[in-house]
């Protein structure tokens, strides 16, 4: 239970600093969505952060890591997590699995949005 809770106030605190961060971000742009695009990078940044320092010192406790990378940078963008994933698959010279997990994900997923938008338009 109180692994689910870390995860659920990371997650809460991730979502409201992205939010806060892309909002004023994307209102400066009308064809780019400059804050969306800067808390994807920056979720990157900060999960390969977080896990470079919990595989290489084992300072961060197992809880911290449920906290921050799991639920701040999941709530923040779960494009950190996706990119975290592929980086995993070329770091273990898995290339063949990255290239249909990269290509399946994002073909998938915007054909998963049109299929949701037209189930909408469809049922109304």
């Amino acid at each position: 239970m109180k692994q689910t809770l870390l995860v659920f106030l990371g997650g809460g605190l991730g979502s409201m600093l992205r939010y806060l961060i892309s909002k004023p971000l994307n209102a400066l742009h009308d064809n780019f969505y400059l804050g969306t695009f800067t808390v994807n990078i920056v979720g990157c940044l900060l999960i390969g952060v977080i896990m470079g320092i919990a595989s290489k010192n084992q300072v961060i406790s197992q809880q911290s890591v449920l906290f921050f990378a799991t639920g701040l940078c999941g709530g923040f963008t779960t494009f950190s997590a996706f990119a975290f994933e592929k980086h995993t698959f070329l770091k273990e010279g898995e290339f063949l699995p990255f290239l249909f997990y990269l290509a399946s994900s994002i073909i998938l997923g915007i054909l998963a949005v049109a299929l949701g938008t037209w189930l909408v338009r469809s049922f109304n």
